[in-house]
C-alpha cells in the first residue's frame, strides 16, 4: 500500500514539473517573439527597452 502511495505521489510529482515546463516553454516562445519583434522593428543597433 505504501508502495503504491509514493509510485501515485511520484507520478503526481512529474505531471507538475511536466506541466511547468510546457508553461515555461509557451513565456520563452512569448519573450522571442518579442525580442524578434523589437529587433525587426529598430534595427540591429537602436533598442526598443531600457536594459
Amino acid at each position: 500500500m505504501l508502495l503504491l502511495v509514493l509510485v501515485l505521489l511520484l507520478a503526481l510529482v512529474l505531471a507538475g514539473a511536466g506541466f511547468a515546463v510546457h508553461v515555461l516553454w509557451w513565456v520563452a516562445l512569448a519573450v522571442l517573439a518579442l525580442w524578434i519583434l523589437g529587433f525587426a522593428l529598430h534595427g540591429a543597433d537602436g533598442r526598443w527597452y531600457r536594459w
